[in-house]
């Protein structure tokens, strides 16, 4: 058993297991998010239930370390695979045989752990962070979210952002059930297509809300 744990194929089974976990993270955290539509109270109804609700605060610790598997098994898996050919083959045009972000997923990764870092920063450590440690959370989430997204700066770098994770759920959505099994002719065509319908809602869920605050912003509530 740990021979297949260490083994490559073991190594891609608990990145893809770590990224179907993550991918469910991502619709509940959009969920939330949305909250943002039904107005202040709303939404900072949400962020006081996500930031002390004990299951939520169980489930922290939990997502971290899915995130620094993820991670870590995808950098051994990229390591590998480029240390396996010490002569680089010739040139070849791929786009024929793979899609473009199935050939950059890495660096999509890369992209998307530097801004999630920012992110982090910008909101989870004022709110969720606090509760933690003990501090004093941000009194009014909404308010917060909005001064954040009205810098354009900010707002353009976080769409680029879940540009970047549109791109690599495209790819790592379908190829996490291909590497669990499920990868017959028929299914992984409809996980393919199921790949495209999540990372599509995903992108527009997520990047609504700094256009629609930028919009706030230019023309006023």
């Amino acid at each position: 058993m740990s021979k297949l744990w260490s083994s490559s194929i073991g190594k891609k089974l608990v990145m893809s297991l770590s990224g179907l976990f993550l991918l469910v993270f991502l619709l509940v955290h959009l969920v939330a998010n949305l909250f943002f539509y039904g107005g202040e109270d709303a939404y900072n109804a949400m962020c006081e239930f996500m930031d002390t609700n004990p299951v939520i605060q169980v489930m922290v610790p939990v997502l971290a370390a899915g995130f620094v598997i993820h991670i870590a098994w995808a950098t051994a898996i990229t390591l590998k695979n480029q240390t396996a050919r010490p002569v680089k083959y010739k040139v070849q045009d791929l786009s024929a045989s793979s899609t473009w972000e199935s050939r950059n997923m890495y660096v999509l990764g890369i992209i998307i752990l530097g801004v999630l870092a920012w992110h982090l920063t910008d909101f989870w450590s004022h709110m969720q962070l606090q509760h933690f440690i003990g501090g004093e959370a941000v009194n009014n989430p909404y308010e917060l979210l909005i001064q954040t997204f009205a810098n354009p700066i900010i707002s353009i770098l976080y769409m680029v952002w879940i540009i970047a994770l549109w791109f690599h759920l495209r790819h790592g959505f379908w190829s996490a059930f291909q590497t669990v099994g499920l990868n017959n002719q028929v299914w992984i065509r409809r996980w393919q297509c199921a790949a495209r319908l999540y990372a599509l809602i995903v992108a527009v869920g997520f990047i609504s809300i700094p256009i629609a605050v930028l919009i706030l912003a230019i023309f006023g509530k």
